[in-house]
């Protein structure tokens, strides 16, 4: 682990992405509707920020298959017990262990049911005695660590976790997990953060901030009636009948990748790796919602990235873009270029542009070249010559 000083701090990177989708419904609400927002006075398509942040971890996963990431749940006690068994624990044994940990991180739903939203805004309703939404963050390290305490005691949980009171038990747990090193096995934690109310400090601080994606320009959901026919049936007609809604829509994204945070949360350490495996995911990742009815898989239209130092900026789209030349994203482009233009003369010396590059009009200009232009200028920009 490095000790050397954070030379990334105030760095940023800023993502500032147009993407078009055809016929699709990305992200639903509660009655399985395109997700709206009032912006600027009109309707606007939305997609939620967890929602896409979520198939950007995703997509680093599946991608990286070389890296180990954390794993995000409420079955922590399946977790803890499958590992505990791993090491030397019997059924019994593991599962008292996995129970424990469960019994302080994930709080039980009792009186009544309730209703939670999943990342593409379907509802997840609990019965009473269901493990509530509540989800735990945890690197594999951190699993191991847990699981070693808990074999040194011949995994009798009260030898490990002997405080009472469930609050002092978290920080129990805590002690035993102490400073992990999330470039060797949870980068991901480091990108997207973590918070545990339980024991304040396992919180990790996200380097990666998303907004909500919304679409440039006015978009009113539409409806499909659809029918279904029996393939047995020998009566005219159908057998189901139906409706969904959909919008299309060019959708404006603002991700912020704060170097100086990852740099803290990877103890300088591995950055160029993160911010490698981040972008390719970020260039790939597509919410899933009604994939196979409406097949959205649309890259990256065109996006402005800044390396830059100072203030975040995202740009509102307050005013709407019109259809210009056949479309909406070349009217897109030129709003988007317009307002961060403008804003750099404005903030003068305290805009902080390191550097700036345009996607998507080069056609020699690839994602990989993107990532490896990020990468070079991170390195000039630290005041000393510390690799990444």
């Amino acid at each position: 682990m490095s000790n050397a000083k954070n030379e990334c701090s105030n760095l940023r990177v800023e993502f500032h992405i147009l993407q078009s989708f055809p016929v699709t419904c990305l992200n639903r609400d509660d009655v399985g509707a395109p997700k709206t927002a009032v912006v600027g006075g009109s309707t606007r398509a939305r997609v939620s920020s967890q929602c896409w942040k979520r198939h950007v971890r995703l997509a680093m996963h599946e991608m990286n298959e070389n890296m180990q990431f954390g794993t995000r749940t409420k079955l922590i006690g399946a977790l803890i017990e499958k590992e505990c068994s791993k090491a030397g624990a019997t059924p019994e044994q593991a599962a008292l262990c996995g129970e424990k940990i469960e019994q302080v991180f994930i709080k039980k739903n009792e009186t009544k049911n309730k209703v939670s939203k999943k990342d593409d805004g379907e509802e997840d309703i609990q019965p009473p005695g269901e493990k509530s939404d509540t989800l735990l963050f945890l690197s594999p390290s951190e699993v191991k660590k847990i699981t070693a305490a808990f074999k040194q005691e011949n995994f009798i949980p009260e030898k490990v976790i002997k405080q009472k009171d469930v609050k002092k038990q978290a920080k129990e747990i805590a002690g035993l997990i102490g400073k992990p090193n999330y470039a060797v096995d949870g980068i991901d934690i480091a990108l997207f953060g973590r918070m545990v109310a339980q024991a304040a400090t396992m919180n990790v601080e996200a380097a990666a901030s998303f907004s909500h994606a919304i679409s440039t320009h006015k978009v009113t959901n539409e409806v499909e009636f659809f029918t279904a026919l029996d393939d047995m049936d020998e009566e005219p007609g159908s057998a189901h009948m139906g409706s969904l809604e959909f919008n299309s829509a060019t959708y404006y994204r603002y991700i912020s990748l704060d170097i100086g945070q990852l740099w803290e949360n990877l103890a300088g350490q591995n950055i160029n790796a993160a911010v490698e495996a981040f972008v390719k995911a970020l260039y790939v990742a597509i919410p899933e919602a009604r994939q196979t009815t409406q097949s959205g898989a649309s890259p990256w239209e065109y996006a402005r990235i800044m390396v830059r130092k100072g203030q975040r900026l995202q740009v509102p789209f307050e005013t709407t873009v019109k259809a210009k030349e056949g479309g909406i994203i070349e009217p897109s482009k030129q709003a988007l270029n317009v307002y961060l233009d403008k804003k750099e003369k404005l903030a003068g010396s305290l805009f902080g542009k390191v550097s700036d590059f345009r996607f998507g009009e080069d056609e020699s200009f690839s994602i990989d070249n993107l990532i490896e232009s990020i990468k070079t200028v991170l390195q000039k920009s630290v005041e000393t010559k510390v690799t990444l």
